[in-house]
């Protein structure tokens, strides 16, 4: 079994067990969160924001806690939204934030319904260029949008490093080239900074390792969950090798008037 193998290859109640058990189902932090939210403007108590693939909900929670108006949550993975909601009504955030199972290519909102769109560690699952492109309608003239996306920070990188990203996620691509895609999409851009390599170690990489042990246990001579650990574990050895030529870049932009 190849090491490039993409998560998208595993059994998806796997995939939602393993990533339920950490806080975090992709790089970030509460502080980048915040920072990315101080280059958003004008949102008020009837603001409309959806973070689109929410998972748990730990960015949400602090988008709630820092924020007006009201928020849906919207992933895939029904196990994600329970947990989603129970941690809404651990915070007692429940008149203004709530989690719903929906598809991000095929999302329930109105035509210009929303005034900020967020997705951290998520866009990648639909792409990119077609994220910006298909959410777009949803968001009001001069709402926001704000994802986080793997870019490369060199114009060049090793060729390990370039074919392992190139098999799992063919669309990673350098910071200018996803600025102008996020302006060709019908956005201005606002803002744009690299996740500092805790986001991945501290917040996302180093949670895994109990949570792997905990995974082992409980499914021993699993061949799938031993693949899916090792999956893991090869991507955080390679972030640890290459950091220094990829990481998630955080992309804010405003939508254009028509």
């Amino acid at each position: 079994m190849s090491n490039n193998k993409s998560i998208h290859e595993f059994d998806f109640n796997l995939i939602c067990e393993y990533f339920s058990s950490i806080e975090r189902q992709g790089p970030g932090s509460p502080e980048a969160t915040i920072q990315a939210l101080g280059f958003i403007e004008n949102l008020t108590d009837n603001s409309r924001i959806a973070d689109i693939g929410c998972g748990t909900g730990g960015q949400t929670m602090v988008l709630a806690q820092h924020t007006r108006g009201s928020i849906t949550g919207v992933d895939l993975f029904p196990a994600f939204i329970d947990i989603f909601n129970a941690n809404v009504a651990s915070h007692d955030l429940q008149d203004r934030l709530k989690g719903v199972v929906g598809s991000m290519d095929d999302l329930n909102f109105s035509l210009e319904e929303l005034d900020l769109i967020w997705s951290e560690g998520a866009i990648y699952n639909i792409g990119y260029d077609r994220g910006l492109k298909e959410w777009k309608k949803f968001l009001k003239d001069g709402g926001y949008i704000a994802v986080t996306e793997v870019s490369w920070l060199t114009d060049e990188r090793p060729e390990e490093v370039e074919k392992y990203w190139l098999d799992a996620y063919a669309e990673i691509d350098t910071i200018p080239n996803k600025v102008n895609q996020l302006q060709k999409a019908g956005y201005m851009p606002v803002a744009h900074f690299v996740l500092p390599d805790s986001c991945w170690t501290d917040n996302f990489y180093i949670p895994q390792v109990e949570a792997q042990k905990i995974f082992l246990s409980k499914y021993p001579g699993n061949e799938t969950v031993t693949d899916l650990v090792h999956n893991q574990k090869h991507e955080a050895l390679m972030y640890s090798k290459y950091k220094d030529y990829y990481g998630y870049v955080f992309y804010i932009g405003k939508k254009q008037r028509a």
